[in-house]
């Protein structure tokens, strides 16, 4: 199956490429991710819990980027078992272009495929749930990014629009 879509981010390219590389960050915006470890060079390895309509199963798997080009793209592939369940494996071009005021503008294309017992639930409830799983995780990157307080400022708040584009990094890094 594919899908492809796009966000724009208010936050500069580089903020949103070095989130997409942070294995934290990776735990924060995979939807049922549990553990998230490893590094770019090396890769990731990551466990997560997901209900496939109604099974439900935990994948180990591997994660790994490739075709880096610094704050413009790069390639998310990865691959999970789920014992007795089946399997899943998917990639995602990733894009990222400037956009007015200083935001990026993310398009990505999905690719996603199953196997096993989760291929047996039928082509519209797999396409259905593989759509969710990449739309989820890229709201939950634009809003680990852009910080709580984003949202605020969009709809009128307190006008203090740069509080949450760096907290992601804060947080991280300890230095809020």
């Amino acid at each position: 199956m594919h899908m492809s879509g796009t966000r724009v981010i208010q936050a500069e390219p580089a903020t949103v490429y070095a989130a997409l590389l942070e294995p934290e960050m990776l735990k924060a915006c995979v939807p049922g991710a549990q553990e998230v470890t490893g590094n770019v060079q090396d890769g990731y390895e990551a466990v997560v819990v997901q209900k496939v309509g109604p099974v439900k199963a935990t994948f180990k798997g591997q994660v790994t980027m490739s075709d880096l080009v610094e704050n413009q793209k790069l390639v998310i592939t990865g691959e999970g078992k789920g014992g007795a369940v089946g399997f899943a494996k998917g990639g995602a071009e990733v894009t990222l272009e400037p956009a007015e005021d200083g935001a990026t503008q993310l398009s990505y294309d999905v690719e996603a495929k199953v196997g096993g017992k989760l291929a047996q639930l039928g082509s519209r409830i797999i396409d259905g749930f593989a759509k969710k799983m990449a739309d989820q995780f890229f709201v939950n990157l634009q809003t680990a990014v852009e910080g709580p307080s984003a949202e605020a400022s969009e709809e009128g708040g307190d006008g203090t629009e740069g509080d949450g584009k760096k907290g992601w990094l804060g947080r991280l890094t300890g230095r809020d």
